[in-house]
């Protein structure tokens, strides 16, 4: 199932592997989250063994929610602001220099339109890949498969279905693009 995953095909996520690993992120998660902000080190250690990669500078404000960690990929000197749900079904790609907001929602698992192949629990997954120096303002939600090019900045509260070009604002629900970020 795991291959499947990975290949976004459809898997069952009821799998004991699948199982195993999430719940040895939802352990390195919970000690993240309860960890005590003076130590750097420590939670940088933490995220370290969660995350897929960890670049420099990176700054994460707890809680984080993920479903694996091991596929979420930080670039250097990028700011998470508290509450962000990952759900690293399939990769997500994160540039460097990048701020997020608070409570952003970053979310690549899928689920049949069908209602049968939904029943019997079949589910799918699609990357996130967020380009460098982008700007996510709070609560925005990114979907399944979307990419987001540099430079770009996504309002607050954003849907964002589709995927968005280098150096423009985004805004809305769903997301469309409204601007330049060379405008003035």
């Amino acid at each position: 199932m795991r291959e499947r995953m990975l290949a976004g095909d459809l898997y069952r996520g009821a799998d004991p592997e699948l199982e195993a690993e999430m719940r040895h992120a939802m352990v390195l998660t919970k000690a993240f989250n309860d960890s005590d902000p003076r130590d750097t080190a420590g939670r940088r250690a933490l995220l370290g063994q969660l995350l897929g990669s960890l670049g420099a500078e990176v700054e994460i404000r707890p809680p984080l929610h993920v479903d694996y960690g091991s596929h979420l990929h930080i670039g250097a000197r990028t700011f998470i602001n508290y509450g962000l749900m990952a759900l690293d079904v399939a990769p997500i790609r994160i540039g460097e220099d990048v701020l997020m907001g608070p409570n952003v929602q970053l979310l690549t698992p899928t689920h049949p339109i069908d209602p049968e192949p939904r029943r019997a629990k079949w589910e799918a997954a699609l990357p996130i890949t967020i380009g460098d120096n982008v700007w996510i303002g709070g609560m925005a939600v990114i979907c399944p498969g979307v990419t987001i090019g540099d430079n770009s900045v996504i309002g607050a509260g954003a849907v964002v279905t589709k995927d968005i070009p280098a150096d423009v604002v985004a805004v809305g629900n769903p997301a469309r693009v409204i601007r330049s970020v060379h405008d003035k």
